[in-house]
């Protein structure tokens, strides 16, 4: 049944949510309470839309186990389950919430205190009487003195180390240990070690013994006692762990330090047992050396190096001994061992393995590009960055004429021709090849061998010589094929054969023979431009060889097709040659009429007979006196070609001229011609047939005649045959 107090203290309750939310809802409970349970405490101010969560209450149940307050969800109510006891708990503090199913706080926290009213409920209004015997006795509860127990003490177990005794009677002795150790009391008192100690596991322990009575009251303080843990020589020094090489560069001086040991001994600091020396033990110098590679301090540990040299990729395992009672006799040791690794450094300069190359003999007409030379480099240093090499040509190239050529790391450097080699320029080159690691160098400065002297010897090559330079020559572009155009000749005509060839005829327009020289036109030159110029190269070579070629232009100029020329009259010269000539005009086949100004320049024909057998030389500007160039020409009538130029037009006379064979005077030799009357060669020609023909009919008569007269006589009978008279 609910008490009448609780429904009207739930009557009288506010049946509304505060605007506010409260922070905290004070609630007193008595304890003992006799009534029925649950028992309503008050009601929470829980929001009236609280359907939407579920009420949790926490917060401390005190020392027990399950909590004796819940919430009543239909009413908000906070209850009790159970009678509380004021002397276990006076108060409780509880905290109400309102969440979600997921957990969720969506009202709350609210703190709720509960404090438990205290009843008289211990022995109020009651007496007990006591008898108290009081004896006076020798107090032999004295103070210990401390203990001093070797570690590692080799006796029976357990040990008695001490003993206490309280005087008075009914005592039972209890015993403490600070930190826990293996320590016991008995009975009477007697303080025993039950195993051995350690006294680097622990140096000290403080005992605690109580002397109390059945009801375990103490009869007086405890008494302390010291035990401290006395060291023993149990404990070998211990190297530190050097799990990385230790890198030292080469060419380090001497007394420089590596490291320094700190062999770690755990038995008593400052004792003998302590007490560490270092001692090296590998590598041990070698037979009949001072100094080993390295060097140990015996008291500080300090690994210095020695004087021995140290080469680049070593890997040293260097081996210290460690022992304790420094080094006596009967102490305890243990090996270090440290890995160290001599690191390289660029000390080696890099060389080359052949100091002196050559001489080697280029033709000077070697092509640009071609390979010379390959030196060869080395460098004693390990790393591959100290291994890299630069090349250089230091003297004997400020032309530029040669060129190194390698790959970084292959130790090998190709010399090579960049420009044209000329003998009458430099006949022989001596280049000095430098080489130089790409790292800075330390250490000494590079030898003798790290420069390498390469001797090239220039080869001279002979090139054929030409009566010019350059060949021009004009040709209308009406040049039917196979026009003889002019001949690329020797400067010598004794020379060596010469061969010849077009380098650049990209139109097709011409061919040239090997042999002779000649340049003729290969096709029609129809679709040529008139003013326009066509060069070509021709290259020309000994006939017996196959060294380099001289080039040679060759221009051709093409002209507009005049009008066919007017031929000169006739001109009688005579040969052997005279002081004789024919004046030429220049404005004789001028294509244009209107504006015949000179100068005008005068050239014989491209035909090679013509320039051999005639001289043009020009009187003025506008003739030119032309003659026999040899002292003899074979007497006919010679059509002379003269090609006639003024700015940019160029035309071609033929000259005539009739060359006859000279008399004494000096004049030509000239046949009779016919006389008025006489017969021509053809009237006399037909008289002496038609001659000849009436004597061969007449003939053909009379032996006729005679045939037929003989065989009439032999018709007859012989003796009418008249007998003929010897005379």
């Amino acid at each position: 049944m609910v008490p009448a107090w609780l429904w009207v203290f739930c009557l009288s309750a506010p049946q509304v949510l505060l605007e506010a939310q409260p922070t905290e809802l004070h609630v007193e409970v008595p304890e003992n309470y006799g009534g029925n349970f649950p028992l309503y405490l008050a009601k929470l101010p829980l929001p009236l839309e609280k359907s939407e969560g579920r009420v949790v209450l926490s917060g401390d149940p005190g020392g027990e186990a399950e909590s004796p307050f819940a919430v009543d969800p239909e009413s908000g109510f906070l209850l009790v389950t159970r009678a509380l006891d004021r002397e276990e708990q006076a108060e409780y503090r509880l905290q109400v919430t309102l969440e979600s199913e997921d957990g969720l706080v969506l009202w709350g926290p609210l703190s709720v205190p509960v404090h438990v009213k205290d009843e008289n409920d211990q022995a109020s209004g009651h007496q007990t009487t006591a008898t108290i015997v009081v004896s006076i006795v020798e107090n032999t509860w004295a103070p210990l003195e401390p203990i001093h127990l070797a570690e590692n003490l080799q006796v029976p177990y357990p040990h008695l180390i001490a003993q206490v005794h309280w005087s008075g009677g009914d005592v039972h002795y209890h015993l403490e240990s600070q930190p826990p150790g293996p320590f016991d009391v008995n009975t009477e008192g007697k303080l025993y070690v039950s195993r051995e100690l350690d006294r680097e596991g622990q140096a000290e322990y403080l005992l605690r013994v109580r002397a109390q009575n059945p009801r375990g009251e103490d009869y007086a303080e405890a008494l302390q006692l010291q035990v401290v843990v006395t060291d023993e020589n149990d404990n070998a020094p211990v190297c530190p762990q050097h799990d990385l090489p230790i890198s030292i560069p080469e060419l380090s001086p001497p007394g420089m330090e590596v490291t320094r040991l700190s062999a770690e001994d755990v038995d008593a600091p400052g004792s003998p047992h302590a007490h560490v020396v270092y001692q090296l033990l590998n590598p041990e110098p070698e037979e009949g050396a001072e100094s080993g590679a390295f060097e140990v301090d015996p008291t500080s540990g300090s690994v210095t190096l020695g004087a021995a040299p140290l080469q680049a990729g070593q890997n040293i395992l260097l081996q210290v001994l460690a022992a304790d009672l420094a080094g006596a006799e009967g102490g305890l040791s243990s090996t270090c061992e440290i890995t160290i690794m001599i690191k390289d450094i660029n000390d080696h300069a890099p060389e080359f393995t052949t100091s002196q190359i050559g001489p080697l003999s280029l033709p000077e007409d070697a092509e640009p590009g071609i390979l010379v030379a390959t030196l060869t480099a080395t460098d004693a240093d390990i790393e591959p960055d100290f291994q890299l090499m630069d090349f250089a040509i230091v003297a004997g190239d400020v032309e530029g004429t040669f060129g190194l050529d390698w790959e970084p790391g292959a130790g090998q450097v190709q010399l090579r021709l960049h420009k044209k080699l000329s003998y009458e320029t430099a006949p022989r080159h001596k280049l000095l090849v430098v080489v130089q690691s790409v790292v800075e160098l330390v250490g000494p400065d590079p030898g003798p061998r790290s420069t390498a002297t390469v001797t090239v010897l220039v080869e001279r090559v002979s090139l054929p010589q030409l009566d010019q330079e350059s060949y021009k020559t004009s040709v209308q572009v009406s040049t039917p094929a196979g026009s003889l155009l002019l001949t690329i000749q020797p400067s010598d005509p004794m020379s060596s054969p010469l061969r010849f060839s077009l380098v650049n005829d990209s139109k097709g327009w011409l061919c040239i023979k090997e042999a002779s020289g000649e340049v003729y036109t290969a096709r029609s030159l129809e679709d040529a431009l008139p003013g326009d110029t066509y060069t070509v190269l021709v290259a020309v070579q000994h006939a017996d060889e196959r060294g380099r070629s001289a080039l040679v232009p060759l221009v051709l100029h093409f002209l507009r097709t005049p009008p066919p020329p007017a031929p000169v009259s006739a001109r009688h010269l005579c040969t052997p040659r005279q002081d004789q000539g024919v004046v030429v005009s220049g404005a004789s086949g001028d294509p244009d009429p209107a504006s015949r100004q000179g100068p005008y320049s005068f050239a014989l024909g491209p035909d090679p007979t013509v320039q051999r057998d005639w001289h043009l030389q020009a009187i003025n500007g506008s003739h030119a006196y032309l003659s026999l160039a040899l002292n003899w020409v074979e007497p006919q009538k010679h059509v002379i070609p003269v090609v006639v130029s003024r700015s940019d037009l160029k035309w071609q006379l033929l000259v005539q001229v009739a060359v006859c064979r000279c008399t004494v005077e000096g004049q030509c030799l000239r046949k009779v011609g016919r006389m008025k009357g006489m017969p021509t060669k053809q009237s006399a020609l037909g008289i002496l047939l038609g001659t000849l023909a009436v004597i061969g009919f007449i003939l053909i008569l009379i032996f006729t005649h005679l045939a037929m007269s003989r065989k009439k006589d032999l018709d007859q009978p012989v003796d009418s045959v008249p007998l003929k008279t010897a005379i």
